[in-house]
């Protein structure tokens, strides 16, 4: 028995089939049957399928005898399946690499759910693809299976078959079953997600679903849209067959509604002459099945009330006067914001023809974030070095509070923010300023980055169009070319940039200035803020620190922490980070509330939690190198090695180059702590080699001879680097003795 049944319906998309077939068959995780059935085509759809199925044995071909359309080519495929799991695909669609992989292991976090609902991006014919608007609704976070009443905001995604895995047993245990016409997939989807004792959903994108060329698909015929009553008849059907599901009609009631008033629909999808029988029907559905407490949305209140009321004329009217006060209301909004952002050029442009001010510096990082990494570091060292020199920092208002009170703040797309920007001298970021900025001669852009590269980078996304998205590579090399200094870790990463980044700048090779704090922390620095994180005396201290995934909109909960916590024992403390790029924590909310597993996704400093740790384990976070720099141990978790490289693309394999120990499961993570072997001598050596590689200027004075460099031009006083052998960092809080440990993860 496989584990899943891949079903594909057949019916003139012979120059697509073969695609669609392909992307099911190469898929690494091989546990599948293909069910591939022609629905009667008439082009090559059957040969095809037939060719397919005689070199591999996991192709049953289904050959109907008559077109039947996709619901019922469906439930042919349905009858042949043996798989665990049913997954249906549209003979025009793919799927995308690891996608059947990320499905099982999913469904095995999740404990095998009735249904689980995976993500899906639309590919138009120009090669763009665009990821479901409703994404959101995939989150990731809370409970692994739920019954819908957890996430009733799964029944607003579209209604289709193609987006989900269905345990075969729950679907022949419920009787579902495609029925004939269009629109066959909304009385199996509702159906299916409110009769589900369990649903569990995955923020990945599984499937790429075709946009045709319109003309170039085949066209609706006939009344074909009428289809839609019949299909929501079956839908409320199956509400009242089932008096537990009662409370789900008003939300299928205004699903309907919705669908049957689409400010499309009179316009695209019915035919010359049919519109105001389409009007009747829907005003007659409207009616039928109307239910207290299901109140329209406010954009669609006005659809609503027309249908109700039966007025096809008035509908037109209206909805048509209802475009234009909106047009009008937006308009309004618009020739305010176009009027601002008017004045504020003038202003800048006026600013750009007044003097410099040599003794003025800009900083900024994370695209306006708070006072961090790499500029808050070499910011702190103009004040203390070159304290003639007024520094701006540029954040928006919530992060105002991280600010020194030495630095003045500046808030994006002010007046203040456009004068500091043209008459400054200094302007120093880590990701980016505005790409409208104007480069002044005598300005000087010093690039500090934040981190060492791991992933690709810059030009080198052109091959990784997943991660790269929209990218604009044109502006990204126009930003470059107003550079004057790139500062770098290593050499590695010189190399890196300068390919990533081709332009003239030049390359300041003086390590990470975020970094200096590792070198200057004392014994009572790491006590205190190991108190101020609750961290009781005693412990091992280990940061989690997990990266972001290019192909996942929400922190992918790779680590079950409690069982981490449970199986390490009571010594052991787990402090959780998620990535700064998503907003929601990376631990559960039942696990956050323990003694022993510490949310702490919110605080503000990176370099105070590396501090506090006595170990880190992450996965392929930037964060490896910098920690390095601490000489403390590092653990590797790489469960997603392949799908992550195949999705961002890296710069050497981390598996034959890691800093310290490597565990590929949860399992070997355990056993990694367990048996000591994070601190052992193996993984010493690994430190070893990785810090010569990548630490070597991180010695504690990257920031001084960056200020000294850009800031003062005392290029021939530049301090030398210190040796990797006479440094100490600082040291560690825990003690190594066995019978004292205790893990932090963060």
């Amino acid at each position: 028995m496989p584990r899943f049944s891949v079903i594909v319906p057949a019916y003139k998309v012979q120059a697509y089939l073969e695609e669609c077939m392909d992307s099911v068959l190469a898929q690494r995780y091989d546990d599948l049957e293909l069910i591939a059935v022609d629905d009667c085509s008439p082009d090559d759809c059957g040969a095809i399928i037939d060719e397919f199925a005689a070199r591999d044995r996991r192709v049953l071909p289904v050959h109907l005898g008559e077109n039947t359309g996709p619901g019922p080519a469906r439930n042919a495929g349905v009858t042949k399946a043996t798989g665990d799991y049913l997954i249906f695909l549209d003979g025009d669609d793919t799927l995308v690499p690891g996608a059947l992989q990320a499905i099982a292991d999913r469904l095995k976090e999740t404990g095998c759910p009735d249904v689980l609902v995976y993500d899906f991006a639309r590919t138009h014919w120009s090669g763009e693809a665009v990821r479901n608007e409703l994404a959101d609704r995939l989150t990731e976070q809370g409970p692994a299976s739920f019954e819908l009443d957890a996430m009733p905001g799964l029944l607003e995604i579209l209604p289709v078959a193609w987006n989900k895995a269905y345990h075969r047993e729950f679907v022949e245990s419920e009787g579902l079953a495609f029925p004939p016409g269009r629109h066959e997939s909304t009385p199996w989807t509702y159906p299916a997600l409110m009769a589900a004792a369990s649903i569990a959903v995955l923020d990945e994108v599984c499937v790429h679903h075709r946009q045709r060329r319109r003309g170039s698909a085949p066209a609706p015929t006939g009344r074909g849209h009428f289809d839609i009553f019949g299909q929501y008849d079956r839908v409320f059907g199956f509400i009242d067959s089932r008096p537990e599901l009662a409370r789900w009609r008003p939300v299928i009631f205004r699903r309907m509604a919705d669908h049957l008033t689409a400010p499309d629909t009179p316009r695209l999808r019915l035919p010359a002459g049919s519109h105001a029988e389409f009007f009747r029907r829907a005003r007659a559905h409207y009616r039928r099945y109307r239910t207290p407490g299901a109140a329209p949305r406010p954009g669609a209140r006005l659809r609503h009330a027309m249908v109700r009321l039966g007025s096809h004329r008035t509908y037109l009217t209206l909805r048509t006067a209802s475009r234009l006060y909106s047009t009008l209301r937006r308009g309004s909004r618009a020739v305010r914001r176009v009027v601002r952002a008017a004045a504020l050029r003038l202003h800048y442009r006026v600013q750009l023809r007044l003097p410099l001010r040599p003794g003025q510096a800009v900083f900024s990082a994370y695209g306006h974030g708070g006072y961090a990494c790499n500029p808050a570091a070499i910011e702190e060292q103009v004040r203390e070095l070159a304290p003639h020199i007024r520094t701006f920092w540029i954040a928006d208002l919530q992060h105002h509070h991280t600010v020194p009170t030495g630095t003045r703040r500046l808030r994006p797309g002010t007046f203040a923010h456009r004068t500091a920007l043209a008459r400054a001298k200094y302007l120093v970021d880590n990701t980016g300023f505005d790409p409208r900025l104007t480069k002044r001669p005598g300005q000087v852009l010093l690039q500090t980055q934040h981190g060492t590269p791991l992933k690709s980078m810059g030009l080198d996304l052109q091959d990784h169009p997943a991660a790269a998205r929209s990218t604009d590579f044109a502006r990204l090399l126009d930003d470059v070319d107003k550079w004057d200094y790139c500062l770098s870790a290593n050499r590695h990463s010189s190399k890196v940039w300068e390919r990533a980044y081709p332009s003239g700048y030049n390359t300041l090779e003086y390590g990470h200035p975020r970094n200096d704090v590792f070198q200057r922390a004392t014994a009572t620095d790491v006590a205190r803020l190991r108190e101020t994180l609750s961290v009781p005396k005693g412990s091992t201290c280990v940061l989690y620190a997990p990266t972001h995934r290019d192909y996942s909109r929400t922190q992918r909960l790779s680590l079950d922490l409690e069982r981490i916590s449970r199986e390490l024992g009571p010594r052991f403390v787990i402090l959780t980070r998620a990535h700064h790029s998503y907003n929601a924590p990376l631990s559960r909310p039942s696990s956050a509330r323990t003694s022993r597993i510490i949310d702490v996704s919110d605080h503000h400093s990176v370099e105070t939690l590396c501090l506090a740790a006595d170990a880190l384990i992450t996965d392929y976070s930037s964060l490896m190198f910098d920690y390095a720099v601490l000489d403390r141990p590092i653990v590797i978790h790489t469960d997603d090695w392949d799908a992550y490289d195949a999705a961002r693309g890296t710069y050497f394999d981390l598996r034959e180059f890691p800093p310290g120990a490597i565990a590929r499961t949860e399992d070997e993570l355990i056993g990694i702590f367990a048996g000591g072997h994070w601190r052992g001598s193996r993984s010493a050596q690994l430190r070893a080699a990785f810090r010569a590689r990548f630490c070597a200027y991180d010695d504690g004075r990257a920031a001084e001879r960056v200020v000294r460099h850009v800031f003062l031009n005392e290029t021939p006083g530049l301090p030398p680097v210190v040796p990797l052998e006479d440094r100490t960092p600082a040291p560690w809080a825990a003690p190594l003795q066995s019978e004292m440990n205790a893990v932090v993860m963060t």
